[in-house]
């Protein structure tokens, strides 16, 4: 009995260790630096890559950018094992439809459609297209971007669920979606001016909503503020997070066949 205490002790303080992943650093405009240095993960709440998987979902990458040369730009694995094909803004609805009905896609749940705005980029709105495939289990992310004078076309026609999240993001970010059946606010009331995701909309908004005791009704006024803003200083004298100072990039570049060579 205490043999089998001992060995179960020393299983239990042995360390877990992970897999290592060598991943590589890039931007939206596939600008890719030298990759980082592989490290031993040794946090036991780090869920473990699985080889075989992340080799079926670069093959699949591969897949999808030899079947649509024309609009497939870049395919990356993110988070370890994560597809990610960024894609050109004009091939939105091509490249939708392809996972959707292809045979060895059948991407046909629309999950989630998001927007993201860095506005020191040139194109400085991102859409990023979650889909998921019941018949594979298995989920892709298809990104784009635009700016806010270029138009991103309506994939309403391909996925139904489209129609509120496009009508979200405009709201939202102001991207125009050209051939939305009904591009309108769903979230801000329909006077509301400006985007308040974008990063440099105010915090305060340009208005504000208010009871009016004499009208008796909801009155729209020009913001006033009785006091000037607080300043805070976030710079820190100290290192506040040193384990994340080195860390590796969060995606791998997958190699795909260039068609101008």
């Amino acid at each position: 009995m205490a043999s089998i205490l001992r060995q179960l002790t020393r299983t239990i303080r042995s360390p877990i260790v992970q897999n290592r992943v060598v991943a590589s650093s890039n931007g939206l405009r596939f600008k890719t630096t030298a990759p980082a240095e592989p490290k031993e993960e040794t946090r036991p709440t780090v869920r473990k890559f699985d080889p075989a998987q992340r080799e079926q979902l670069k093959d699949f990458g591969q897949y999808v950018a030899e079947c649509m040369p024309k609009y497939v730009q870049k395919v990356q694995l993110t988070a370890g094992d994560e597809l990610e094909v960024l894609i050109a803004p004009d091939g939105i609805v091509p490249i939708l439809q392809f996972l959707k009905d292809h045979h060895n896609c059948q991407f046909t749940n629309l999950t989630d459609i998001a927007g993201m705005d860095v506005p020191s980029r040139q194109f400085r709105f991102e859409i990023i297209y979650n889909m998921l495939s019941v018949r594979f289990n298995s989920r892709i992310r298809v990104k784009t971007y635009t700016d806010e004078l270029t138009p991103i076309d309506s994939c309403n026609d391909v996925y139904k669920a489209a129609n509120w999240y496009e009508r979200e993001i405009w709201d939202m970010y102001g991207v125009f979606f050209a051939n939305h059946p009904d591009l309108r606010r769903i979230l801000t009331d329909y006077g509301f001016e400006g985007h308040p995701f974008r990063r440099d909309f105010p915090l305060t908004g340009y208005v504000e909503v208010r009871y009016d005791d004499e009208k008796k009704r909801v009155v729209i006024e020009p913001l006033e503020l009785a006091q000037e803003f607080r300043k805070f200083e976030l710079a820190a004298p100290w290192e506040q997070f040193p384990n994340f100072r080195n860390a590796p990039a969060a995606s791998e570049e997958i190699p795909i066949k260039d068609e101008e060579k």
